[in-house]
């Protein structure tokens, strides 16, 4: 689902301060890593959300929000400061005479146009407390975030990247552990946890290539063709098929952007036997030629 490297900030702020982020096309994130602060969702009649040392919250959609002191503080805006225009961590100071706050903020890059079906499902505000003893793999993933930006250290900005990307897989796994112990399972990840269907949808993740039909896809999940066709298609959102072309279309996409292999190639690895019929489907999906997509993003 990501479309690009995320970019973040160690946010290090004395009260009073507030700051303005504008909408994005990705998501946003912050990490209270020390201290408190209020989330001002974006949108009339949404209330402020105190939130405390540990705490995270992700806003889905990335619309403009903002982060203070207190609600009745007045805005800045969000404006890091980088050491080099590629670099994917910046810094944000303001100074204060009141109490310390220390924040990791920042973006995803995820594809709006092919978004992932778990995203679909999320809520436009995530927020995850910093209880004590929860969601540990999250935790972990904070407290080595703390420690690399605490200082400019060789090899912050290929580390901090990669733990913020673990971190939204964290995130989420915390989101559907905390609604299937609510007792509140969730559209696409209902089908994860289907013995069933999770073992069909790994065939297609892992083997994208094979000439899956739903006769072998129902076999996989030890069901009835019919049986199988009506739950998938129930809790996946589109039938088997469909999905399995979205999963082929969707690894295309990824292949054009980051590799430079022949479109021949790139259609072997998803299950087409000619650069034609590969051409034809993708444009059918994206609404542009492969070769064009892969200009278009370079």
């Amino acid at each position: 689902m990501r479309s690009g490297r995320p970019r973040s900030a160690r946010t290090d702020v004395r009260a009073p301060w507030g700051l303005r982020y504008p909408a994005t096309t990705g998501a946003s994130f912050h990490v209270v890593l020390q201290g408190t602060c209020w989330l001002l969702p974006g949108g009339a009649g949404r209330d402020p959300v105190p939130l405390g040392p540990g705490d995270i919250v992700l806003l889905r959609n990335g619309g403009e929000h903002a982060l203070a002191s207190a609600p009745d503080a007045p805005l800045t805006p969000f404006a890091p400061r980088r050491p080099s225009a590629t670099s994917p961590v910046g810094e944000v100071c303001l100074d204060g005479p009141g109490p310390r706050s220390l924040l990791l903020c920042g973006t995803y890059l995820l594809g709006r146009t092919r978004p992932h079906p778990l995203m679909a499902d999320v809520p436009e505000v995530v927020h995850l407390a910093g209880r004590p003893g929860s969601h540990p793999g999250l935790r972990s993933t904070i407290e080595l975030l703390g420690a690399e930006l605490d200082g400019a250290r060789p090899g912050r900005d290929g580390i901090v990247p990669a733990l913020v990307d673990a971190m939204l897989l964290y995130v989420l796994r915390a989101w559907l552990a905390e609604r299937s112990t609510a007792g509140e399972p969730v559209g696409w990840a209902i089908a994860l946890g289907d013995p069933g269907l999770s073992r069909a949808l790994a065939g297609v993740h892992d083997d994208p290539a094979r000439a899956w039909t739903v006769d072998d896809l129902a076999a996989r999940g030890a069901m009835s063709r019919s049986t199988f066709a009506q739950r998938f298609t129930a809790m996946v959102g589109q039938p088997p098929l469909a999905y399995l072309t979205w999963w082929r279309m969707t690894i295309a996409g990824r292949l054009l952007q980051e590799s430079d292999e022949p479109l021949e190639a790139v259609a072997r690895q998803i299950g087409y036997r000619s650069e034609f019929a590969f051409a034809k489907a993708f444009k059918r999906e994206f609404g542009i030629a492969p070769g064009r997509y892969r200009r278009d993003r370079r």
